[in-house]
């Protein structure tokens, strides 16, 4: 049966409102890496076991990401984002109480990052293409992926006070319920098609559209991009407080540089964003990872002190998640917006793939050889790698017999 054209919300109620949600629900999640040895050291674990459970979290973020996507398509991101924001809320508190390494593996890792799979960019953005014509697109993503920066730079300095001053237990309880706090702002992604029962009319079914998504040779690449991607930001936004404090820097130290690269990718992601209305976004996202292996060997060639760290940060900051706006904006281009959200998912998949090796090899290298250099080393050449397999990266719109919506 065939309906109107369905009434849209307004723009700037999709932004606030997403971009509050994502900015909480990625600011705690940039966080992380602050409970690594507080939590290791009290319990006696190792930084594999700590680094492990955050890995599976990626892993677990990726594949329900997935799944999210596609019912947040069928049936609409407000109630995917109300189910999952109290899922997280239940594994802060869970990994607030963990006990054993399989505990913290369950809560911090398969709870939490089933949430986040629903309470960020790939159901937000979502709501975005069906919401937002298509030539401010890649710009309003832009802006949601800024919040996520604001929220790091927000709450990681905030978790370090809350674990300083309540200790790890109490501040994982205190995000915990932050998280409750921004649920009501589900309300207002609460598309107005969706909430009276009708769906937006498809030509594709999802079967459809993945093997047309799979067998093109530009999402393929976009895959292999955003694995990289994945592996550098999550090795060095969990490792690098711990990496800090073996070079016999402070604790704050860590602290600030998470909150630097979160302030400056408020910058990064808005412009990167902005300029893929105007720039060919293949040769964007080369540049970033081009940029982001010549700051990272300028890091690992330089002395370790708080300025080198901070100027490294700052720099990261710019570049830390300004592939997200460009890379699902490709995706929206060439594909359509009917299963934005799913075929994002997938893509993000990818990315949590890399974002669990990265994690999980910070801490296996560390615990076998005293040292992240290995690491290091092999974020450089994944740079490398990556900035060569955008560059044939296509996004014109797809060509079918049909269009789809």
């Amino acid at each position: 049966m065939q309906h109107s054209t369905p009434k849209t919300l307004p723009m700037w109620q999709v932004l606030i409102c997403g971009a509050v949600i994502v900015s909480v629900a990625m600011g705690i999640r940039h966080g992380f890496g602050l409970w690594l040895q507080p939590m290791t050291q009290e319990m006696g674990w190792g930084r594999e076991d700590f680094a492990t459970a955050i890995g599976v979290q990626n892993i677990c973020w990726g594949i329900f990401g997935i799944f999210s996507g596609m019912l947040a398509d069928r049936f609409g991101a407000f109630r995917v984002m109300v189910v999952s924001g109290l899922l997280y809320a239940l594994g802060l508190w869970g990994m607030a109480h963990a006990v054993s390494p399989a505990w913290l593996t369950l809560t911090a890792g398969v709870m939490v990052g089933a949430a986040q799979a629903g309470t960020t960019f790939a159901i937000v953005f979502g709501v975005i293409g069906r919401n937002i014509p298509a030539e401010k697109r890649s710009w309003a993503m832009g802006v949601v992926s800024s919040a996520g920066s604001f929220g790091q730079f927000l709450l990681v300095p905030s978790s370090t006070y809350l674990i300083q001053h309540l200790g790890w237990h109490q501040a994982l309880v205190v995000l915990a319920a932050g998280m409750l706090v921004v649920l009501p702002l589900t309300l207002g992604l609460r598309e107005p098609s969706f909430a009276a029962g009708h769906q937006p009319a498809r030509q594709q079914s999802i079967l459809q559209a993945l093997r047309e998504a799979f067998g093109y040779r530009s999402f393929q690449l976009l895959m292999a991009g955003y694995f990289v991607c994945g592996f550098q930001v999550v090795f060095i936004g969990v490792h690098m407080p711990s990496y800090l404090k073996d070079q016999g820097l402070e604790p704050q130290v860590a602290g600030t540089a998470l909150a630097l690269i979160g302030l400056f990718n408020i910058l990064g992601t808005y412009a990167a964003g902005t300029l893929g209305q105007y720039w060919p976004k293949n040769l964007i996202l080369s540049g970033i990872y081009t940029v982001r292996g010549l700051f990272i060997t300028a890091f690992v060639l330089l002395p370790v002190t708080p300025t080198t760290v901070y100027l490294f940060a700052a720099a990261m900051g710019l570049l830390w998640l300004s592939t997200v706006p460009v890379t699902n904006a490709v995706i929206a281009q060439i594909f359509g917006v009917s299963h934005l959200s799913m075929l994002s998912g997938f893509v993000f998949m990818s990315h949590q793939f890399g974002s669990y090796l990265g994690v999980w090899m910070g801490g296996w290298v560390y615990d076998r050889t005293g040292s992240y250099d290995q690491v290091w080393y092999l974020c450089i050449g994944l740079s490398v790698f990556a900035a060569l397999i955008n560059l044939p990266v296509k996004e014109a719109p797809i060509t079918r017999a049909m269009a789809a919506a």
